[in-house]
């Protein structure tokens, strides 16, 4: 017998031994989560059948998905009395995402559904009012989405539950997340990958998560790979990760109900001796072997087992509307009324049409409901990180673009210090990139997570670390979202082109808190703080795989409400920027900059200054005096954009000092839109003060070039913008070669300005001439001596162009 920490060596045996009683009240509670979920995927009256059922009753659309929602159930059903028995705090997580109407009807058999949504009363006109809400106009989705009381996990997009969950517990050491994987989603790269979560997790300081494969067969159309598989091979395989696989299978009832909360009993048992180990101390051998269920049940349980003829239970012709005629087919309307009526509602919902207490007494008490957990709720249990003040880590800068810094290094160091001071809500999360992106400063004071073997050559890694690596961005990505749902702080920093990797996951979580922001419930939660650094423009090294910047285009399509997108170009910018950051709440913070020595431009106070303006003119590098229109804008937002465009302008200056140019730099993307599309939007006064409203700006971009044009789409004359930018053209090359073939050098610059401005002194013609003989070098130099001109590599503010 598996002993318990708290010495009641009797729990084990209640748990995975229910009585006849508790066996009934479990049954009736799983009968009427069914019979919740049946209706609200059909009915649009007579919720109770206090009448026959007729064609009237039945919603015009009928949506919604049944085949894996009986088996949610049960799950629910049982994990909900591990909580009432135990005290456990637990979340549910259901991978399943299309089981939505399962999940909100456990959120109304357990109060919480009324309590943020008192509409939905626990009567006859609540249940109805809940029927005709579900995947409805002005409903409710048809997912277990963020508008369902006790979710952190949608589930609509397949792949995450894993992750999510092994972020929910992280730092979080008395959570059990329940995540269920449903055999669809197990087929998905992410969800293979996820499975090594618990060579990651700490069972002395982390909580812990029980992964249900639930293989009920079939996805929308077809067999599931892992249910067809000998069960053999899916337990080998499950092993092989690294699990104890507990196996639950059948459908005869009650039978199920005894076998699962044996399994279930299990597996906590197992996992609470493992916490216990770690925690007391005699834990020193290798990683811990985590429990999972392996959970097999028919798909459409207790459904209708033939229509017409063909069968339905067990087959992927139960995954969406079992019944899809019942408006207008008679006979599919009576098996409809006899499957609905074969729970026995009358048993399960008084005569006003509220739970019973058969079924109102399985739910835990208050926050211990999975469905009210605060937990699942995480802005309620978030606390502000204890920041230090980032203008400890300045750079000091004599004179602008004079000296160089690894800009990330200083952030580095301001994570570092952020570990120390918040030891239990504060982690970065990189694939195998921490020290490739010089935020190596955090192994002073925090080693790698890692559960596995390590050897005498392993370097900052042990099972106390709590920088989380691993070569994956979905998974880092996903912990990262996990991590802050419920309440804590992070980074998420890679590689700009491998960004893209995990893109959907920025855009799945940037739609959550989208809607989250509509449901006053919902406290807000920690931001999802993206770093993106080895950018485009300098994996010159590693050629056009490495080169994309295009997760800037994808936040720039979420809401603005939601998304933020920096460009600081030098380390005191980037520290402001962090600090806002790492302060904010339910954002996407988007921060794109290089991690090699770039030049520095502006001092701590000058940062400040320009991050809280979001752009600005830099008038040390024009020669716009500031009284009149310029002749030309020179515009940059990004790092070494910015660079190329002070270097444009000091070329103008010294060989047209005639020609006024202003410089403009953009260190907060979103202040170019108009207010009405953005918050962050610069009044029309204030677009005017820097880029006027009639000279042509040549504005040099980090990212694809439409990305401006999109955000000044109706400012004054928006044509008038020249954008350069990045335009899918790269290799293995040098540095400078990357802006010439993407025509964001900085003798394209001065072109673009000679061909755009408003005024051309004398001398213009020849320095165009000049700068296309600078061209013409560079490319014959950079093939012959295999790095850019010296010029060019060597140069700063002042130095010879």
């Amino acid at each position: 017998m598996t002993t318990i920490a708290d010495g009641r060596t009797d729990l084990l045996s209640s748990l995975a031994e229910p009585t006849e009683a508790e066996v009934a009240g479990l049954d009736a509670w799983w009968r009427a989560n069914n019979y919740l979920t049946i209706g609200q995927i059909y009915l649009q009256g007579n919720p109770l059948l206090r009448e026959p059922l007729t064609a009237a009753h039945i919603k015009p659309r009928l949506l919604g998905h049944w085949g894996t929602s009986p088996g949610l159930s049960l799950v629910y059903a049982h994990v909900s009395r591990l909580i009432r028995l135990t005290g456990q705090q637990a979340i549910y997580l259901a991978g399943p995402g299309h089981g939505g109407p399962a999940l909100v009807a456990a959120g109304y058999l357990e109060g919480t559904y009324t309590d943020v949504y008192p509409a939905v009363t626990q009567d006859e006109a609540g249940m109805l009012r809940l029927f005709r809400q579900f995947s409805s106009p002005g409903g409710i989705p048809s997912h277990v989405s963020v508008t369902t009381p006790g979710s952190i996990h949608e589930g609509g997009e397949l792949g995450y539950v894993l992750v999510h969950a092994f972020g929910a517990v992280m730092d979080n050491p008395d959570l059990l997340a329940i995540a269920v994987v449903g055999d669809g989603e197990a087929e998905t790269g992410p969800l293979e990958g996820s499975w090594k979560g618990i060579s990651f997790i700490n069972p002395a300081h982390d909580g812990a998560v029980l992964p249900i494969l639930h293989l009920n067969g079939a996805k929308i159309s077809g067999p599931a790979v892992l249910a067809r598989k000998d069960p053999a091979e899916v337990r080998d395989l499950m092993r092989g990760h690294g699990y104890e696989v507990i196996e639950v299978e059948g459908e005869d009832l009650p039978g199920m109900h005894l076998r699962f909360a044996a399994a279930l009993a299990q597996a906590w048992g197992r996992i609470r001796d493992i916490q216990t180990a770690a925690r007391e101390g005699s834990d020193a051998g290798p990683r811990p072997t985590w429990p999972m269920i392996i959970l097999r049940s028919p798909k459409g349980w207790t459904g209708p087992a033939e229509v017409d003829g063909v069968t339905v239970t067990g087959t992927w012709r139960s995954h969406q509307v079992p019944l899809s005629g019942v408006r207008d087919n008679a006979e599919h309307l009576a098996i409809l009324e006899s499957w609905l009526r074969s729970y026995r509602p009358e048993e399960l919902f008084d005569a006003a049409g509220a739970p019973t207490a058969l079924v109102r007494d399985e739910a835990p008490e208050g926050d211990l409901r999975m469905s009210a957990s605060p937990h699942a709720n995480g802005g309620l249990l978030t606390r502000d990180l204890d920041l230090p003040d980032f203008r400890d880590y300045e750079i000091k800068v004599d004179s602008p673009g004079t000296s160089r810094a690894e800009s990330t290094r200083k952030l580095g160091e301001l994570m570092r210090d952020i570990y120390t001071r918040n030891p239990d809500r504060f982690r970065l999360f990189c694939p195998d990139e921490t020290n490739s992106n010089r935020l190596g400063a955090v192994f002073e004071v925090s080693d790698r997570a890692f559960m596995e073997h390590v050897t005498p050559d392993d370097v900052a890694i042990s099972r106390d670390g709590r920088v989380m690596e691993v070569l994956s961005e979905h998974s880092c990505h996903g912990w990262l979202e996990g991590y802050n749902l419920t309440g804590r702080h992070g980074m998420f920093a890679t590689y700009e082109a491998f960004a893209m990797v995990s893109a959907s996951q920025t855009v799945q979580h940037g739609k959550w808190l989208q809607e989250a922001k509509h449901l006053p419930w919902r406290a807000k939660v920690p931001s999802l703080n993206v770093l993106l650094t080895s950018t485009a423009w300098r994996n010159d090294h590693n050629g056009f795989s490495h080169q994309g910047p295009g997760l800037i285009q994808v936040v720039l399509t979420q809401r603005g409400d939601v998304a933020r997108v920096y460009l600081p170009p030098d380390a005191n910018t980037l520290l402001s920027v962090a600090d806002h950051c790492f302060r904010s709440r339910s954002y996407i913070n988007l921060i794109v900059i290089d991690k090699q020595p770039q030049l520095q431009w502006l001092t701590m106070d000058e940062a400040v200054e320009h991050c809280t303006r979001g752009a600005g003119v830099w008038e040390w590098a024009g020669t716009d005096d500031g009284t009149r229109d310029p002749d030309i804008v020179l515009a940059c937002a990004g790092d070494v954009v910015t660079m190329e465009t002070v270097a444009a302008a000091q070329i103008l200056r010294e060989r047209l000092p005639d020609m006024r140019v202003r410089v403009v730099n953009v260190v907060n993307l979103m202040t170019l839109s108009r207010p009405k599309d953005h918050p962050h939007g610069m009044s029309e006064i204030q677009f005017t003060e820097l880029f006027t409203d009639t000279v042509d700006v040549v504005f040099a971009f980090h990212g694809y070039p439409g990305a401006i044009h999109q955000l000044v789409h109706g400012r004054p004359d928006a044509d008038r913008f020249r954008v350069r930018g990045f335009i899918e053209q790269g290799t293995t090359t040098t540095p400078f070669d990357m802006t010439v073939r993407n025509r964001t050098s900085r003798y394209h610059l001065v072109m673009d300005a000679i061909n755009n401005a408003k005024r051309l002194p004398r001398g213009a013609a020849d320095l165009k001439a000049w700068c296309e003989a600078q061209l013409a070098r560079h490319e014959a130099y950079v093939v012959e001596h295999l790095e850019d001109m010296p010029e060019v590599r060597d140069w700063a503010v002042g130095s010879p162009s």
